[in-house]
């Protein structure tokens, strides 16, 4: 099986190295300009060209700050969760973290009020978090 494969592969190489060959000697696959040079029709103004290059540097900057800001706060949500994950009296499954900049909201339901002291106090003692947003509710 893995002959019959390597014929056909060496087979579509050489035909294709073949027909590009004779479709560069015949002329029809490239069209070559007498002077060597490549270019494109038309004319370009530098003017317009430096400040579409503006444009386009200006929004990947923008970009990039968006990015650094996203990945800022889901590297905070994933070290309070592991925090949580680690620790004995809290149930990280029934707890939601979500970071909007360097604030953190707790939310769902957890079975004591000890529980959520502990979660509360686990998010605040994280480095990078300035506020944290208390939407526990204990269950019944």
């Amino acid at each position: 099986m893995r002959a019959a494969i390597r014929v056909l592969m060496t087979l579509f190489v050489v035909g294709l190295i073949v027909f590009l060959a004779l479709g560069y000697w015949a002329g029809s696959t490239w069209s070559r300009r007498e002077d060597g040079a490549v270019g494109s029709s038309g004319t370009a103004s530098t003017a317009a060209a430096r400040e579409r290059g503006a444009e386009l540097a200006e929004k990947a900057a923008n970009a990039a700050a968006d990015m650094k800001q996203s990945l800022t706060e889901a590297s905070l949500t994933a070290k309070i969760k592991a925090k949580m994950a680690l620790d004995d009296s809290v149930k990280a499954r029934t707890i939601d973290v979500t970071t909007s900049g360097s604030t953190v909201t707790l939310a769902g339901r957890i079975n004591s009020p000890a529980e959520r002291e502990r979660a509360v106090s686990l998010a605040r003692e994280t480095d990078g978090i300035t506020a944290v947003v208390d939407r526990l509710e204990i269950r019944p």
